[in-house]
Parts: C-alpha cells; sequence; structure tokens
C-alpha cells in the first residue's frame, strides 16, 4: 500500500484553528512528518479536516496521531466523487493516547473526496490535536 497524501497532489481544509494562529498550528503540520508540529483546533465541536485528491483513488485505511488528551473520541469519515455529495462509509473510536493509529476500511472505497469528522473530542472544549494523518491506497 502507498500513502496516498505522499504520492499525489491534493488540497486540505480544516475546520478551525487555534486562534487562527496558522502560522503556529494551520494545517499544513498535518503533513509535514515533523513530530514537533501539529494541527491544533479551535474549540467546539465538531472538528473536520477535508482533503481533494487530484484524482480519485481507492482508499484502504488511513494513520492518524492525536496528543494525549486532544483526541477524537466517537469520529467518522465520509467521501464523495463530488465535495458536496459525500456519504458516512465509517465510523472510529480513537483511543485517548499520542501514539499513531491505524484504522483499516471495513471495505476499501473510490473517491476524490474525504472528510474525517470528529463529532466529539477527549478534551472538554472540543478541541483536537493532530500531529499526522496519513491516508493509503493500493499500489
Amino acid at each position: 500500500m502507498i500513502c496516498i497524501l505522499k504520492e499525489k497532489p491534493f488540497q486540505s481544509r480544516v475546520s478551525s484553528v487555534l486562534n487562527r494562529d496558522v502560522k503556529q498550528y494551520g494545517k499544513k503540520y498535518l503533513f509535514d512528518e515533523c513530530e514537533e508540529t501539529c494541527w491544533n483546533s479551535d474549540q467546539g465541536s465538531p472538528q473536520w479536516i477535508a482533503i481533494e485528491l487530484e484524482s480519485a483513488e481507492a482508499i484502504h485505511s488511513f494513520k492518524i496521531q492525536f496528543q494525549g488528551g486532544f483526541a477524537g473520541s466517537k469520529c467518522h469519515l465520509e467521501t464523495g466523487m463530488v465535495a458536496g455529495d459525500m456519504e458516512k462509509v465509517e465510523s472510529f473510536y480513537p483511543e485517548d493516547v499520542n501514539s499513531v493509529q491505524t484504522f483499516q476500511l471495513t471495505k476499501p472505497v473510490t473517491a476524490k473526496y474525504m472528510k474525517f469528522v470528529f463529532e466529539s473530542s477527549t478534551d472538554f472544549f472540543g478541541r483536537i490535536i493532530v500531529y499526522k494523518l496519513e491516508v493509503f491506497g493500493a499500489p
């Protein structure tokens, strides 16, 4: 399996950034492979990360690394071929830990758009902190 976000062009958006400080906590830090940087959302639920691929890809699994205490607790993945017409394809329930967690999709999907929705957080204020997000597909 290949990491689609390392091999293919994509664009991303996030629901919010802590204090609108994109220089310190922006979305680019989800994909920079640096252990010291992260995306930090502002407070409130739900929070989300949306990704638009240049072309449709088969998606099999993903890895995500939260900061303990600021992890998503009830989450789901939405995918689709059109941004405004996405379907919920899988719920996932991360542990409240600092380590990288891997989630295998029950049934692989082909999509151009995906949205990771964090319906609730382990943080009382609904903040989410993510150090790493990788999406995997077929070689």
